[in-house]
Formats: C-alpha cells, structure tokens, sequence
C-alpha cells in the first residue's frame, strides 16, 4: 500500500504523526510519502521514507505553505492508495487528483474549541471562525475517511469514525525509581498550556535545589520569559526535541508536569504527556483536566492541582521529594496501568488494519514485535 501523508502546521518529527503512524506503516512494510516542513524544521527525513519538503504554517502566514502542500499533493498524492492528511486547512482545497483517491482526515483536536488558545487568531474574530469550522468539518466528513485521537470527538460528527487514540510505547518493566531533583514537560508551550505557572513553579523551587526542566517549541509571546527564567538559573529550556530523545530526557525524573489551563479544548482531549510520563514510571502533577483526572486518579499515580496555581504545583513536587516511597510508589502504578492500557503496538495494529480496509487492500499480519529504535535519518532525499 501507498501512503501520502501531508502535514504543514506539525513539526515533522510530531509524535503521533511519525513516532507512532508512520512507524507503524513502515513496520508493516508500506511505501510513505510524507510532504512536511523539513527545512524549516531543520530535520534529516527517516531513509524509510520518501520526504516532500514545503514551507511551514505558522500564526498567520500559511498562505505560501498550502500553496507548496497543493502543488506537493497534485504531484504525489495521486499516485497513492491512501491520503492521510493531519491540517484541516489541508481539506480547504483538495486537489481533484487527490479527491478521487482514498483521503483520511486524522482528527487531532476539537478545532473549533481549539481558537480560543490561538494567540494569533484575533479575539473578535474566534466566534466567527467558529461556526465556519464546523461547516468545513461536516463538509469533510461527508467527502472524506476520519480517524479521531479521542472518544470525545465523536460528539461533533454525525457518523460513526473509527478513534486511534494519543497513546505511546511502553517497556515491559520500568527505569528506575523517580529521583528528587529534576520535575519536567514534554510538550508545546503556551500559556494555555501552563508555561507561565511552570516558570512562576521554578522561581519557587529552585533556590531548593528542584530544577526544572521544559522540553518543547514555545509560542512567541512565552518565549523571552523562558529565555529570563533560563539566564536566573531557575530552569532548563531545551527547545523542541524529538519525542523518543525528550522522553529519555525525562526518564528518572520525580515529577512529569501536565498543568494545562481550564480551556475547551482541552475538557475532551486526553493529555498525551499524561500517559508517556506514566509509561516511563514518572509521577504526574497535572490540573484537574477532567480526561487527565480520569486516567491519574483511578490508577493512583499522580497529584491533582488547581489550576493556574503555581505554589500548589510546587508544593506537590515538595511532597514527592520528601517521601521517596511515595513517588516509586505513583510511578510504578503508573507504568502499570500504561502497559495495561496505553501502549501504541495495540492501537497500531488497528490503525493499519483500518487504513488498508479503506485503500481496499488485505490487512496486514502484525509484525512479530516493533523494531528496537526509530528508523534511520538521511540528509539526502528531500525533494
């Protein structure tokens, strides 16, 4: 099977995009085409697939970036069995080419919800944009395949649509215990996301000896606060890392941060920061997200804060260093409940079932396990 995977708006080396379906597409022995912003991005493609480079989508200059992903589909996307298309600005404007293949839309966030966390969409025009979002989205649905990253989702669409849900890799056995130094994110970060009571939290810990560590890309208005906080001593900005190296950066630390704002969009999304720091054996601190509550407090492997609290987040991360029993405690439990019910291989599996239902195709037999590491990078392929 032929998969063309487009995304202008994600970093190519998105977790969900490339960690978890490309990887699985190539395990199962699948040609990808992936059009994404490598240059703009500074990444080295995977050997395993064919790389498209085009433009990147950033606050409001996307125009020259859908106008190079159009070209890239006419180009590229005709000739596959399946279209997997991550940006709903990708489904403004299909080329007809790619409208007569197979074209699948991975529904990723509740868009529409989502506008109010976008600091480049301008606060007067959000509830106008809304009610256009959800045209293009019943539009999308009645042309188009869907895949939904969570069970929350399906209340927006008429039709039933198969979910692969944000989940990760979990080892069988764990690293070792949690250390009382180091409390860290994995993830994006805005202010929607917590970045500015993770700065305001290590102001409080850090002349106690808690560093703590921010792993991500940043929006433009947190950026020079993060710069600040980073030139006081009181924090680590790493900058975007790929996922598999972020979270080996995180391993061992006391506390795995998840301290999202009360935003609609968030109130269905499950956190998938939550689940890759519970793999990982890593205690939680996260807000009272209510998916996120869902998942930490009936395996018992985390703290629930307030939200926008900075001193209540610092004084969770003061009770984990204090007792040592405790956060091994929380993180095994949370390693166990992530095996039981969060590793990718299983959703995998689905996920490339589906999509060779959809291109008419023979399924698969899953591999016998998933590979030790990810596939190679070459600098060499990029068209």
């Amino acid at each position: 099977m032929r998969v063309c995977v487009c995304t202008i708006v994600h970093h190519p080396e998105d977790a969900r995009i490339l960690h978890r379906q490309i990887r699985a597409l190539i395990d199962a022995g699948h040609e990808v085409t992936y059009i994404a912003p490598f240059r703009a991005c500074n990444v080295t493609p995977w050997r395993e697939i064919s790389p498209v480079d085009v433009p990147r989508a950033a606050g409001r200059r996307r125009l020259r970036a859908l106008r190079a992903a159009h070209r890239a589909l006419v180009e590229h996307a005709a000739y596959a069995d399946v279209v997997l298309l991550h940006d709903p600005e990708l489904l403004v404007s299909l080329p007809r080419e790619v409208r007569r293949r197979t074209v699948v839309w991975d529904v990723h966030e509740d868009t529409a919800a989502a506008l109010t966390a976008k600091g480049w969409v301008p606060g007067p025009a959000r509830p106008l944009l809304r009610p256009l979002v959800r045209h293009l989205e019943a539009r999308a649905e009645r042309r188009h395949r869907l895949l939904l990253a969570e069970e929350g989702y399906r209340s927006r669409f008429r039709g039933e649509h198969p979910v692969v849900p944000n989940t990760t890799y979990v080892a069988e056995t764990p690293p070792g215990p949690p250390d009382g130094v180091r409390a860290v994110y994995v993830g994006h970060l805005s202010a929607a996301r917590g970045a500015l009571d993770m700065i305001g939290m290590a102001r409080l810990l850090a002349p106690e000896g808690i560093m703590v560590e921010l792993i991500g890309a940043a929006d433009p208005e947190v950026r020079p606060l993060l710069r600040a906080a980073q030139r006081d001593g009181v924090l680590r900005w790493y900058g975007f890392v790929p996922n598999d190296r972020a979270l080996r950066i995180a391993e061992g630390a006391m506390a795995g941060l998840a301290l999202l704002h009360d935003e609609p969009n968030y109130r269905h999304s499950m956190p998938t920061k939550v689940v890759e720091y519970m793999a990982r054996g890593i205690p939680v601190i996260t807000t009272p997200n209510p998916p996120a509550v869902r998942i930490v407090e009936p395996a018992g492997c985390g703290i629930v804060v307030p939200f926008g609290d900075p001193g209540a987040a610092a004084d969770a991360v003061r009770k984990l260093r204090a007792d040592p029993g405790l956060r091994a405690d929380l993180g095994r439990r949370g390693h166990e409940t992530a095996r039981a019910r969060f590793h990718w291989p299983v959703h995998a599996e689905r996920f490339v079932t589906q999509l060779e239902t959809w291109a008419g195709r023979t399924p698969t037999p899953p591999p016998p396990q998933p590979p030790a590491q990810a596939p190679t990078p070459t600098p060499d392929r990029v068209r």
